[in-house]
Formats: C-alpha cells, structure tokens, sequence
C-alpha cells in the first residue's frame, strides 16, 4: 500500500494560509473600504424584550436553507431512485418516461422551473387544495411544529413551491446516478430474485438498492451539496434563506464585504459538515 505523504499536505496547508493571510493584509491595506466586522455578530442572534436569546436574520436564513435542503434532496432522492429504476428496465415506455423527464429536468434553466412552480403551485394548486387556509387555521402547537420543520404558515405555499422545483431539477441528475448505480450491480442477481419469486418492489427494496446506495454514497453526497447551493436561488421567490436575508441585510447595512464572506462561510459549514458525515457513513459501510 502506497504511503500518503503527510508533509506534502502540511506543506500545501501551511502554503494557503500564509497566500490567505497576505490576501486579507493585501485587501485591509490597498482597498478604500472600511471593515466593520463588530457589526456582523448582532446579525445572528438578538435579545429580545423579554431578556430571551432570539435568532437573528443570518441564523433564521441558515435554519431555512438547512430545512429546505433537507426536504428537497429527501424528494430528489425518491424521484430519482423511481427514474433511473424506471431508465433500467426492459420496457419501452418505462425507459421513455425515465428518458423524457430527466432531458426535460437537466436541460431547462433552474430559474425557469423556479417560476413555472411558484406560479402553477402556488397560485394554483395551492389554493384549489387549500392549503393556505389550512396552514393558517392550524392550532399555536400545529403553526410552531410546521414552522419548525418547513417554513411559517403564511409562507408555506412558496415554500412548497421552491422545494419542488429543487427536487425535479436535482432529482433529474440523482436519476442517472441511481441508473448508473443499478448498472453496476451483476444481472445474476436480478436474475436469481426473479427465479425465487421475488416481487419487483421487494426485489429492489432488499436486494439491489442497499447495494446500489453504498455504491453511490459518494455521488449522492456531491448532489446534495449541490443542492445546497442551488438551494440560493429560491431567493427570487423571496424564500427567507441564507442568500435573501443576505441581500436584504446587504441593502440596509452596506456590509457588503463582511455580509458576503460570512455567508460563504456559513454555506462552508454546511457543505463541509454533510461531507464529514457522509465519509463517516462510507467507513461503516465498509466495515459492514
């Protein structure tokens, strides 16, 4: 086994910080800007009125982006698990309807789609099913459980609205890494399932796809970062993530710098933390 070569990492390391360190001094010395980073921490938590520690607009917009991540790479992951087992299988229109969507997804503007379900869900769907009237007829404990794992009430349609355009747009490329994962597994095995009896949904459910899932962890994990980050453009729709309270702080505070580079920082974490989690997941994996 060939040896990692730590003091080549440490050298490259050492080799950023100092090429960051110069860059700040280069930025604080040669730009006529005034850096006021005293006033970015008020912006993630407050006190309020009754001597309460309250989140502020930064952390409200993390919470969101968090949430809204979450529930639309859970929905890209069915969808696209339901595609690409649809792009596999041996009947025509099957692999034409896996085909025609994931074309459609992959190849139209996310901010297309954006506007095409904002308005056809919320101002459609929505208010025929009543959803609107539903949320806001909710009891104090429903309003605070459905504020907690989605959004306020009074936001809840255009919050519908941004997690199903993230989870066709992302679940169109979680399609093809599900039919590349399934295209990996020996055809004995589909073929010994059907010779038992197996059913189609068992078949997949206990047999191929906990196979195909280890395989493609790593895949998985680099989509829903991407759909992290995609997650920004929602902001069109005035989603209260971490980009609009960003651009709304940014408008009333002039922090341009100090606002910007904090919210990197604060999708750095993010992204970074669901990376660590998922190499932990792939160690156990591979133990088991």
């Amino acid at each position: 086994m060939k040896k990692h070569n730590y003091l080549l990492d440490g050298i490259i390391l050492l080799i950023l910080i100092l090429a960051g360190i110069l860059g700040f001094i280069r930025i604080k010395t040669g730009f006529s800007y005034s850096w006021s980073w005293g006033a970015i921490p008020q912006f993630f938590f407050r006190i309020d009125e009754l001597g309460h520690l309250k989140s502020n607009l930064l952390m409200l917009g993390f919470y969101t982006t968090i949430k809204l991540s979450f529930w639309s790479s859970l929905a890209a992951i069915i969808i696209g698990t339901f595609m690409g087992i649809l792009r596999t299988r041996k009947n025509l229109f099957s692999r034409l309807t896996g085909r025609t969507y994931i074309e459609i997804a992959r190849n139209t503007p996310p901010l297309v789609l954006i506007f095409i379900f904002y308005f056809f869900i919320g101002n459609n769907i929505a208010a025929a099913m009543g959803i609107d009237e539903w949320a806001r007829n909710l009891s104090d404990s429903g309003k605070n459980v459905l504020s907690f794992l989605f959004s306020k009430p009074e936001r809840f349609s255009e919050f519908l609205s941004a997690l199903f355009t993230l989870a066709v747009y992302e679940g169109a490329y979680v399609a093809e890494i599900i039919r590349g994962g399934l295209e990996s597994i020996e055809k004995g095995q589909f073929e010994a399932s059907d010779a038992l009896g197996i059913s189609s949904v068992d078949k997949y459910r206990f047999i191929i796809l906990p196979q195909v899932f280890r395989k493609i962890l790593p895949s998985l994990t680099g989509q829903a970062i991407s759909t992290i980050k995609d997650s920004s453009i929602v902001s069109i729709i005035s989603i209260q993530e971490l980009t609009f309270q960003g651009m709304e702080l940014m408008a009333s505070t002039y922090l341009v710098f100090e606002i910007w580079i904090t919210i990197t920082a604060m999708y750095f974490v993010l992204t970074i933390s669901l990376s660590t989690l998922a190499t932990f997941l792939e160690g156990r994996m591979i133990k088991y």
